[in-house]
């Protein structure tokens, strides 16, 4: 049959769910007792408890076997089944059993319910151990609920004795074991510690009246426990006990849950098969707890968490074992040592946490990286100080301090490697584009250092302007430039060598053009005179022809006569220049024939200074390639006349 739920717990908020580090789906046990009577905390059980970083409330139930601790843990839990029952005379629960559940009305908090070995079983046969189970339920509860049934006389408080022995199997601090138990000093101690105490009084059947008036259920508690001088010893030593030691009392008396013959089955009975009046009770004492149980506290107002609850549960342990008396300072004292170490880790992780999640590396400076540690480690600290607790030295948070100094200078080395790293990946980017450039040959040339000079500082702007490059940005590109010095002093040699070559060359190709230019000068000055004697010539020709017309006037006759005269002159004086006249032609077809040379030299020889890149500047690239082709042109035009007047002489030789 699936497990019914209480409708005291359906009631609810909806939002109280199952807590992620909690995985509880029943009771395990705790502490477990063996037949010789030592005691062993369960490793699953502590596995659980350290998985509870929350605040816990701890309530815990003891009281005599088969009296139904175990059925009113289950309602605590807002469950029918969880604690096993028992439906024979033998006890069923042995040792201490734990159900870890998401507490119903405090947020961030677990309840812990503790169902502990029935006192006075029979068949244990050892009293000592029941001291032991109900001294830990008082020390690792911050509510103890004390089950019983009938009804809370002399009898009920004399079962309850184990109150009175606590102060000889409990002591509050070290020095008590020798100083022995001072009842007022001792009784303030106990009461800043002990949990408070809730009274369960089961089978109740008695009416709540006194003197014929009406009484609550804590009325009638107080009543129980008033001083009465005929009470006997033993009950008037558990009453002064539970008034010193619990000055937090409630009382809760339930009417029997269902028919004798169905006690047997109560956890297969539906809530509406259970008796009214117990329900109402149950509802009453479950709000009680789950509203008014406080969180676990230590010595000094720490509270425990379920990894801290496990931690103090094997102290004590540890301490009953050996044969000691469990002492609630050397336990909160070495529960301190652990949670202290416990905080310094969780500080140091949540710092990590918090600059890995923050820490952009590199960044650009220093101070941006100190600030940073600065706020980490703020709340770092305030991590450890909300778990750490009774570090009256400073010695754990010295440690930790010593730690985040420690884990501050890696993060310093780990930004500047960053840095580093950045850097030579932007420079190794722009060094292959350099590297291509020298590969190609671009700096080989006269010039080349400027060149490459004005690239890497091209290279050097780009660089500063590249964002995220961090604190070692100008070292790495102080190292990067010394470590091209050499491949940049091989640049400027070669520039220097190639320099001077091409200053030599230019020196050479203006010392032949002045010589060419001044042979130009000497053959278009003999070309000229030559031209002028021709001219010369021909003006007199010309002359000659005129003066002849002018004779013509002179009359037909004498004409005729000077005519066939002249003519015959003019036969003799041929014959006589004819010879003259071809010299003439072929001393000028010489001159221009030499002019053609002189030029056609100097156009192979302007080919081959460019060629060989030796022109001086000012005739390299498109300037000197106009004055090659004007070069050209003139050894042309100068060898067409040459061929022209060579022609010439041979039809004035016919």
């Amino acid at each position: 049959m699936s497990d019914r739920e209480d409708p005291s717990w359906r009631r609810l908020p909806a939002k109280h769910t199952l807590a992620p580090q909690i995985s509880m789906e029943a009771p395990i046990c705790l502490i477990e007792t063996s037949p010789e009577g030592t005691l062993a905390v369960r490793p699953e059980a502590l596995r659980v408890l350290e998985g509870i970083t929350q605040p816990v409330v701890v309530v815990a139930i003891a009281g005599q076997y088969r009296t139904g601790k175990s059925y009113l843990m289950n309602r605590l839990a807002g469950k029918n089944k969880g604690f096993t029952l028992g439906s024979t005379i033998q006890a069923h629960t042995k040792g201490i059993w734990m159900w870890c559940l998401p507490h119903p009305r405090r947020d961030g908090h677990t309840l812990v319910l503790l169902d502990t070995e029935g006192l006075s079983d029979v068949e244990k046969g050892n009293g000592k151990k029941d001291t032991w189970i109900f001294a830990l339920a008082v020390l690792l509860s911050s509510t103890l609920v004390y089950n019983s049934l009938g009804t809370i006389d002399g009898h009920a408080l004399e079962k309850l004795h184990y109150v009175t022995e606590l102060t000889k199997h409990i002591k509050v601090k070290a020095a008590d074991a020798e100083d022995g138990w001072v009842e007022g000093e001792d009784a303030a101690e106990f009461v800043q510690f002990f949990p408070d105490f809730v009274w369960a009084v089961r089978d109740f059947t008695l009416q709540l009246e006194m003197d014929g008036h009406p009484v609550t259920e804590d009325e009638y508690l107080d009543w129980a426990l008033r001083p009465e001088s005929d009470s006997n010893e033993k009950t008037t030593e558990a009453k002064k006990c539970i008034r010193n030691f619990f000055p937090s009392r409630k009382c809760f008396t339930f009417d029997r849950p269902a028919s004798r013959k169905n006690l047997s089955r109560l956890e297969e009975l539906q809530e509406d098969q259970l008796d009214p009046e117990f329900q109402a009770t149950a509802r009453r004492f479950c709000d009680h707890v789950w509203d008014k149980a406080r969180p676990m506290m230590t010595l000094g107002g720490h509270q425990v968490t379920g990894t801290a609850l496990g931690n103090l549960a094997q102290s004590y342990v540890a301490s009953i074992n050996s044969g000691a008396v469990p002492c609630i300072e050397n336990a909160v004292q070495a529960l301190a040592q652990i949670e202290n170490a416990a905080a310094v880790e969780e500080a140091l992780a949540r710092y990590m946490e918090l600059m890995g999640q923050r820490a952009k590396l590199p960044t650009e400076t220093l101070q941006e990286l100190l600030d940073l540690h600065a706020q980490c480690e703020g709340e770092a600290l305030a991590v450890f100080t909300g778990r750490a607790f009774k570090d009256n030295e400073d010695t754990f948070q010295n440690q930790l301090m010593g730690d985040l100094a420690a884990r501050r200078e890696e993060f310093c080395r780990q930004n500047e490697e960053a840095s580093v790293a950045r850097c030579q990946a932007l420079l190794a980017e722009a060094l292959r584009e350099l590297d291509g450039k020298i590969s190609d040959g671009c700096y080989l040339v006269p010039g080349g250092h400027q060149l490459f000079l004005a690239d890497q500082k091209e290279m050097e702007e780009k660089y500063q302007q590249e964002p995220g490059k961090g604190i070692k940005a100008d070292e790495v590109l102080g190292e990067f430039f010394t470590s091209k010095e050499a491949m940049v002093g091989l640049i400027l040699q070669t520039d220097k060598a190639l320099t001077e070559k091409e200053q030599e060359m230019a020196e050479q190709a203006q010392a032949l053009a002045a010589e060419m230019q001044q042979k130009l000068e000497t053959e278009k000055q003999s070309t000229e005179e030559r031209l002028e004697e021709l001219k010369a010539l021909m003006e007199k020709k010309q002359q000659r022809e005129i003066n002849e017309k002018l004779k013509d006037a002179l009359g037909r006759e004498k004409w005729k006569k000077l005519f066939n005269q002249e003519m015959q002159d003019l036969k003799a004086h041929k014959e006589t220049n004819k010879q003259g006249w071809l010299e003439k032609v072929i001393t000028v077809s010489r001159v221009t024939s030499n002019i053609s040379s002189i030029v056609v030299r100097e156009a192979e020889l302007w080919k081959l200074c460019s060629t060989e890149k030796c022109l001086p500047l000012p005739l390299q690239g498109a300037v000197g390639a106009e004055r090659l082709e004007k070069v050209i042109r003139v050894s042309t035009l100068t060898s067409n006349i040459a061929s022209v007047i060579e022609i010439a002489a041979l039809l004035w030789k016919q």
